[in-house]
């Protein structure tokens, strides 16, 4: 039985200001995106593609990401708390981001990428999806280190106390998301991606492959105290992966029947 070392939120103190664990996180992940996407860059299978664009895509990836993000909380977690209190949803230093809201403003923000570049939406994702997860996994352990999104109960000899919650042991469910939907994920990925592919197959096993782990690790992570269980006993995190899996599996099958050379640019 483990306890939670509660670590200061704030990673760096200066003076009235400081510098919070989640938001390094959230610079490791785009500092990994920036190194790992200009070394693709330079890599043959995907030419045509500069340090320049990369710098771009990670620019209006973040925008997705904090705007879909946000968004994504508001509607698929909050909806009436935020009915009521509508100034709130701007208030973006109080918490409260959402994956699958991000995931969607990254998709909306790469199609306003592929029109300036005039490049395959489907080829910009396929170059994009390995280099996300390591970001993905820096934000759990950002959630870790605040002690939030803690596991449900368990007897499990590995089990945690989160004291600021209650003294029951639970999952760690932040460091199997880290595992399964970063490490996990990144390794999938990236060795997948390192021959050419036909295109939108890359895209497709992110999908598949983020969807499984979040719905696999829901069944360790409480759910949110607002919403609990919802129908056929599944968590609103499974409810919002379950269309990830199916919209993979359809594409990952449809490109490979229609055996197209990968065209990233």
């Amino acid at each position: 039985m483990f306890t939670h070392p509660q670590l200061d939120p704030i990673a760096i103190h200066i003076g009235n200001f400081g510098i919070h664990w989640y938001g390094l996180m959230y610079l490791a992940g785009f500092m990994a995106f920036l190194t790992l996407g200009k070394w693709r860059a330079a890599h043959q299978i995907w030419r045509g593609w500069s340090v320049e664009m990369v710098d771009d895509a990670l620019f209006f990836g973040a925008l997705g990401v904090i705007f879909g993000g946000r968004l994504g909380y508001v509607v698929f977690y909050q909806a009436s708390y935020f009915i009521e209190h509508p100034l709130e949803i701007f208030y973006v230093w109080q918490g409260g981001m959402s994956f699958h809201g991000g995931f969607l403003g990254v998709l909306v923000a790469m199609v306003f990428f592929g029109r300036k570049y005039h490049k395959s939406w489907l080829g910009i994702m396929d170059f994009v999806a390995p280099l996300v997860p390591i970001g993905l996994g820096a934000g759990r352990m950002g959630n870790f280190i605040n002690g939030e999104l803690w596991g449900r109960a368990t007897n499990a000899h590995w089990g945690m106390i989160f004291p600021r919650v209650d003294n029951t042991p639970r999952h760690p469910s932040q460091l199997y998301e880290f595992g399964l939907e970063g490490v996990l994920l990144f390794l999938i990925l990236w060795t997948y991606s390192s021959k050419p592919r036909e295109t939108g197959t890359v895209s497709a096993i992110f999908l598949i492959g983020y969807g499984s782990f979040r719905f696999l690790a829901e069944f360790t992570r409480e759910p949110d105290a607002n919403l609990g269980i919802l129908s056929l006993g599944m968590s609103m995190g499974q409810w919002l992966s379950l269309p990830m899996i199916v919209v993979g599996l359809a594409m990952y099958f449809y490109h490979q029947h229609k055996a197209q050379p990968l065209k990233p640019f």
